[in-house]
């Protein structure tokens, strides 16, 4: 316990002393409402930021904070996945057991696809030209035909699917929560090729890739990101990272990942080589913080939170019980140096 305690607090002092590497609050924008929240999909050519709100998407110009479309009628919606190209975008509608297409330029919906149970994590892969959804329940992922939005076929993951990132080659890699494991994926055959152990990191979430080397970065519960050669699966090393981790992101002109932490910061991890890493700095944000996009064009990071009332008090059954969201309080917070 007391030895437990000690590499805590250790870690926490490593982050706090990088300091926040010049990176400061630039915009703040209050979107409203009182539906929750899950990822963040960021298109920097068009400037569009996309939110997802529980039951509807709202698109948000990052620029100036304008609410440009609100993409609504949906059930429980987790990600959104971008097919530029064909002027096509797919939401994950989790509560619908469902994906939902539409135009890009007219944010109207256009079609449904019916995927496995609970589709949550989402991306478009442009070698296979497939919208892969990741269905938290069902175990597996559904590939959809990106131009004609037939399904392909759908793979069985051995385990809980989380966040997920696609090298543009013919490769996609996806976090297995429960079983602390990288799963590698053949884009155009549909079959797993790989299950990789993150030991010594535990419980992963967030994964974002350095497709030139082929590096992964899976943000995980136990205060570390594994980094791993998505070419044999070693995990080449980790870094801290803070407590409450949801997404994580890399920004390849420079050579950085990020880790979004519901305790309120952003874990900033340097690439100073293909086979070492450092964190850089702590970024303070704001509790509750713990979903993130990076804005490839300014170089921004971009996060979401909310106000929320004091959590109730525990009872049988329920030891932790999650407080109410205060209506009206949710904002996009963007952080630049």
């Amino acid at each position: 316990m007391i030895c437990s305690l000690f590499f805590a607090v250790m870690s926490c002092a490593y982050l706090m002393a990088q300091g926040d590497g010049g990176y400061h609050l630039l915009h703040e924008y209050k979107l409203g409402g009182d539906t929750g929240w899950d990822y963040l999909t960021m298109d920097a050519a068009s400037r569009r930021l996309y939110v997802t709100r529980g039951t509807h998407v709202q698109v948000v110009n990052i620029d100036s904070g304008k609410v440009e479309g609100d993409i609504t009628d949906l059930k429980g919606v987790h990600g959104v996945a971008l097919d530029k190209a064909n002027n096509k975008g797919f939401i994950s509608d989790g509560r619908d057991n469902s994906v939902v297409v539409f135009d890009l330029k007219s944010l109207k919906q256009t079609g449904k696809v019916a995927a496995g149970t609970n589709p949550d994590a989402i991306l478009f892969d442009p070698y296979s030209k497939r919208v892969f959804a990741f269905n938290g329940r069902s175990n597996n992922a559904t590939a959809i035909d990106s131009k004609n939005n037939n399904v392909a076929g759908s793979i069985d993951l051995g385990g809980k699917p989380e966040f997920a990132a696609t090298d543009g080659k013919g490769k996609i890699f996806v976090n297995l929560e429960d079983k602390s494991a990288l799963v590698e994926i053949d884009s155009k055959e549909l079959k797993v090729m790989d299950t990789w152990p993150l030991a010594p990191a535990e419980g992963p979430s967030g994964l974002a890739i350095d497709a030139d080397r082929e590096v992964l970065f899976s943000g995980c519960d136990n205060q570390k990101m594994a980094i791993v050669d998505g070419n044999t699966g070693k995990v080449i090393t980790t870094v801290p990272i803070g407590k409450g981790v949801d997404a994580t992101a890399f920004d390849k002109s420079v050579k950085q990942a990020y880790s979004s932490n519901g305790e309120g910061n952003i874990t900033v991890a340097k690439e100073d080589s293909p086979t070492s890493f450092s964190v850089a700095a702590t970024v303070p944000t704001k509790r509750g913080a713990r979903t993130m996009t990076v804005d490839e064009k300014t170089h921004d990071l971009i996060t979401v939170t909310a106000d929320f009332e004091p959590a109730p008090a525990a009872v049988p059954g329920q030891p932790r019980q999650r407080p109410k969201m205060i209506p009206d309080s949710f904002v996009v917070l963007v952080y630049g140096k």
